[in-house]
């Protein structure tokens, strides 16, 4: 194993209108991991960019929102093109816990994994973990938190996630996981914490109507792909 992937590896933060919390996010990545930060900003309207930068990361702007998936592919492309090892995406909006980082990595090193996803099921409501048994028996995937975006990608997983195949995804969890299990790559999880979301809302919970526009979106595509043998037995819990 590579010991020195944090430092040869990217911090992909996709961000839209978070100025509140983008900056103090960047800081500590790079306090933690001392890699080189992008924020993808998704078109935000309040100076969000201008914050990342004054932070120290670089920024990549959108011309036109394309969702935390669209702009997560964006960073992905963007550190395949400029030689990185891996990226680590997390959230703007302060969740996910600087000191935690190096957690992902440990679990890389020990498991060998190309994906490992930082949960924390505490923060999972009782109609999350009503969802998330839902799509496990769906997906036959393994996993207990689907749409954490605190995850560690691998360069081979990094190389899948760039292809147009993943573009025609419209969210960064259950379609890029069953993407790459079809692909034989090993995902794990491994516990976090989290700190509560103090401002803004999530967006792919951020009303019943676009919760259900999401499990209908996600129930399709799960059974698009149930007969090509996604049911993949490498995902580990």
């Amino acid at each position: 194993m590579d010991t020195n992937l944090p430092a040869r590896c990217l911090a992909v933060i996709p961000a839209r209108d978070e100025v509140l919390t983008v900056g103090g996010v960047v800081a500590g990545v790079r306090a933690t991991l001392g890699c080189d930060v992008l924020v993808v900003d998704d078109a935000s309207t309040d100076g969000t960019g201008a914050a990342a930068r004054q932070a120290g990361a670089n920024v990549l702007r959108l011309p036109i929102g394309l969702g935390a998936w669209g702009a997560s592919q964006a960073g992905i492309r963007y550190a395949l093109r400029n030689g990185y090892a891996a990226v680590i995406t997390l959230d703007a909006d302060g969740q996910h816990v600087p000191e935690s980082l190096p957690s992902l990595f440990a679990a890389r090193e020990r498991t060998g994994a190309n994906v490992v996803i930082g949960t924390c099921m505490e923060r999972l409501s009782m109609a999350k973990r009503i969802a998330w048994r839902y799509l496990r028996t769906l997906t036959g995937l393994r996993l207990r938190d689907f749409t954490s975006g605190l995850r560690l990608y691998d360069a081979k997983a990094m190389s899948r996630l760039a292809g147009p195949e993943a573009s025609l995804l419209d969210y960064q969890d259950v379609g890029v996981l069953m993407l790459l299990a079809s692909q034989g790559m090993r995902i794990v999880e491994t516990e976090t914490p989290m700190n509560p979301r103090e401002v803004g809302h999530s967006r792919v919970f951020a009303s019943w109507a676009i919760v259900a526009r999401y499990m209908f979106n996600t129930t399709v595509l799960c059974i698009s792909r149930l007969d090509r043998g996604h049911r993949a037995a490498t995902v580990k819990p």
